[in-house]
């Protein structure tokens, strides 16, 4: 099996106030981004080649998202590969970095 890909940790937190009967949620995601690849360069082929099709496409997905996010555009693309849309809640709204 090979180790070429990305890693996303998440911690859920519930915390309830018994004195004051109030709940508060929390949830943080560690991510461990594989890197690119110029497909050109490896001369991957076959299982190779498709794994580092699939990152470098959710790496494009995940900028495409950001900057997104960054000029304000009315839509975010973050349905366009499944880290963007793990990391959505993550990424815009009321996110704390």
């Amino acid at each position: 099996h090979s180790s070429r890909s990305h890693s996303v940790f998440s911690v859920h937190v519930t915390c309830h106030d018994l004195l004051r009967g109030g709940t508060a949620f929390g949830k943080m995601h560690l991510v461990d981004l594989a890197g690119s690849e110029r497909l050109s360069r490896t001369g991957a082929t076959g299982e190779r080649l498709t794994e580092a099709k699939n990152i470098n496409k959710s790496l494009s997905a995940l900028g495409n998202c950001i900057s997104a996010l960054a000029s304000k555009s009315k839509h975010t693309p973050f349905r366009d590969s499944k880290l963007t849309h793990l990391l959505q809640d993550s990424l815009g709204g009321e996110s704390k970095a």
